[in-house]
């Protein structure tokens, strides 16, 4: 790793609103995440092909697995032949297209021994319509809002019965099969307040790790540790495009659109299930600026995200109700992304929420170059990354002369 690192301060050669309050689990404070599309991680898409392959995930740096939902999908009215994950029809089960429960239990305590840990997709604000609560509980449900032909059906959160089940169903994941928190589907359509007694009741299991899929700082206060940060990843895909670049990214670092806190993770991605799934690959949304719009979201504040196959330059949409496997293609980025995971592992200054250092921008004398420094203690890391596709020139303080970035390409100084 530390061979992988060190090539990567060379990586221009790549020729491709208030405190926190939760307690961050202490395994989280460098962490990275990668998403499982399980369906599609191979071609048995089983829990068991996923546990296999841990030891090449290990070797990649990952630290948190998020699974998609793995529970039994809805047969009314579903999606494609296979129907989406976010139609559960039973919370506390698995899907047999997966697997058993026993393969998750298994999935864990081999991630577990291997120093990773798992989180588990949570589809909270809806239910398969065929789940048994729609016959058994229809007061859990909210009321001529989905037609007749849709998959799923919204809960109603007003029903505090719903809160005592669905709480218990999570638990039932962290104490009986050992997974190690949740990642929220759509979290603002669960009343913030759920969450928050959820996290309390499964802190007391042991330390959660709580992602939430929305860009919401009041769900920082005493719910999640992790919210996505939609901001920046709007920015990357604007430039990646030729439609912003290094102004962009100076005014995100200088005037923040919310008020998060510095304990605020915020999670950082160029891609995930539902982007590569509708709006495209990393080639068609960011062609040659990928790798930079990568580095990025590896070096600016928060926690980052890989999707599984990026590592393989997955060139095609994964279908999201079929199968749809990856074609891993020898991991031809595999490098690439573990020199990330590993600068952000062996470099403090690019730890998660405030143990990381806060950005200073650094003036380098183009306005075409990003470029900005990240301190914690003695530690630092220099990034400068060419947000065109351009060759640019630019000069660091105490640099004897001008140096040139190629186009897309970006320089990381770190400590001897």
């Amino acid at each position: 790793m530390k061979k992988l690192a060190a090539s990567l301060i060379l990586a221009t050669l790549f020729t491709t609103a208030a405190h926190a309050d939760p307690k961050h689990p202490a395994w989280s404070r460098s962490a990275n995440v990668y998403e499982v599309n399980l369906r599609q991680y191979s071609k048995d898409g089983t829990l068991n092909a996923l546990t296999a392959d841990l030891p090449r995930l290990k070797q990649l740096g990952v630290e948190i697995i998020w699974l998609m939902p793995v529970q039994p999908i809805g047969e009314t009215n579903r999606k494609g032949t296979l129907g989406s994950y976010y139609a559960v029809k039973d919370y506390t089960a698995v899907n047999p297209e997966f697997g058993g429960i026993d393969d998750v239990r298994k999935l864990v305590k081999q991630a577990r021994a291997l120093g990773m840990h798992v989180i588990l997709d949570w589809a909270g604000s809806q239910t398969a319509s065929d789940h048994p609560w729609t016959t058994q509980h229809p007061e859990w449900y909210k009321k001529n809002e989905t037609a007749e032909s849709a998959d799923v059906i919204a809960l109603d959160y007003s029903n505090k019965e719903l809160w005592s089940a669905m709480t218990a169903a999570m638990a039932f994941w962290v104490k009986d099969v050992g997974v190690d928190g949740f990642r929220a589907d759509a979290a603002t359509m669960v009343p913030t307040e759920f969450w928050e007694q959820a996290r309390a009741q499964l802190d007391k299991i042991k330390p959660v790790f709580m992602l939430a899929a929305a860009d919401d700082p009041s769900l920082h206060a005493k719910a999640f540790d992790a919210s996505e940060d939609l901001t920046l990843h709007d920015i990357l895909k604007k430039i990646g495009k030729g439609q912003a670049g290094a102004a962009e990214l100076r005014a995100y670092v200088s005037n923040p659109p919310k008020g998060y806190g510095r304990d605020a993770y915020r999670l950082q991605f160029t891609s995930n299930h539902a982007i590569n799934a509708s709006e495209g690959t990393d080639q068609e949304l960011y062609g040659p600026a990928w790798g930079a719009m990568q580095v990025l979201s590896y070096t600016l504040p928060g926690i980052p995200l890989v999707y599984n196959g990026q590592e393989a330059r997955l060139d095609k949409k994964l279908a999201l109700f079929e199968k749809d496997a990856i074609d891993w293609h020898n991991y031809p980025l595999e490098g690439f992304i573990a020199g990330l995971n590993a600068l952000k592992k062996q470099n403090a200054a690019l730890a998660n929420g405030a143990a990381g250092g806060a950005v200073q921008l650094l003036d380098v004398g183009n306005e075409q170059v990003f470029a900005f420094k990240r301190q914690a203690g003695a530690n630092h890391v220099r990034v400068i990354v060419n947000t065109t596709g351009q060759a640019q020139k630019y000069k660091l303080a105490g640099d004897p002369g001008t140096t040139v970035l190629k186009p897309w390409r970006w320089r990381i100084i770190v400590p001897n």
